[in-house]
């Protein structure tokens, strides 16, 4: 499948058929998720209607987890394939994956403010998730600076691949350390779950997520293919020059 989808012409077609499901899928999912996360979900004992926070901020970070995640293996795919697109798709991810970690920061700063009293604690899962916003800045920071794309590539990819290890930090900050975070409440094998009332909107919202950073990738990955054709046919300097004379 990965050197099926190599192929830039390929890809296209797959990309074009997919991606207006995915935007389709996104606002059900989303939609859905909203609507039963503000009308059919419980408010908090404690916490009260502001608990509501967690169905746009939990889905956030996993997402942006998830994009990094997704940016590292793209990258590991185009140092041993050399796969171009594998880098497209690398680029591609940042951007979203940057917005929906800074999403997750900021709602979990205002979630954080009606639960603890305060908008930042320097624990574990804050920090290692704030880190992860710095190394996408970073990743987007080396396509930016680097006039050599094929150099950008490979600075960029290593960065993305280096960086990684941050996610499993992320993960298991609140296990390894003292947090305000409460521990996982379904990955542990004593995890106490969470009602369906609130486990749908949950669920929902990741899945809306998920296929909007598809469709964003994907019409990304589009737009650098269509803007590569257009250079190619774009006649050179000096094939210019040769018709005028």
């Amino acid at each position: 499948m990965i050197n099926f989808l190599a192929n830039p012409m390929r890809f296209k077609k797959f990309a074009n058929i997919v991606t207006p499901l995915f935007g389709l899928l996104a606002f059900f999912f989303i939609s859905s998720g909203l609507y039963f996360g503000l009308f059919n979900s419980p408010e908090d004992q404690l916490q009260g209607h502001s608990v509501r926070i967690m169905y746009v901020h939990v889905p956030a970070v996993i997402i942006g987890m998830g994009a990094y995640a997704g940016m590292a293996i793209a990258s590991l795919l185009a140092y041993i394939w050399r796969h171009p697109l594998s880098d497209e798709l690398a680029r591609a991810l940042a951007l979203p994956g940057a917005a929906f970690t800074a999403l997750g920061l900021i709602t979990g700063s205002l979630w954080g403010k009606t639960s603890w009293g305060t908008y930042w604690q320097w624990d574990g899962r804050m920090t290692s998730t704030l880190i992860l916003l710095f190394l996408f800045i970073g990743y987007m920071a080396v396509w930016s600076s680097v006039d050599d794309k094929k150099r950008a590539a490979r600075i960029a990819g290593l960065v993305a691949m280096v960086g990684s290890i941050n996610l499993p930090i992320i993960k298991f900050s609140v296990d390894w350390w003292n947090t305000l975070h409460q521990t996982s409440s379904y990955s542990m094998p004593d995890a106490p779950g969470l009602p369906s009332s609130m486990a749908l909107p949950l669920a929902l919202m990741a899945l809306g997520y998920t296929f909007f950073l598809g469709w964003v990738v994907l019409n990304t990955v589009l737009n650098s293919i269509a803007d590569a054709q257009v250079q190619r046919k774009k006649p050179t300097v000096s094939t210019t020059k040769m018709e005028k004379l």
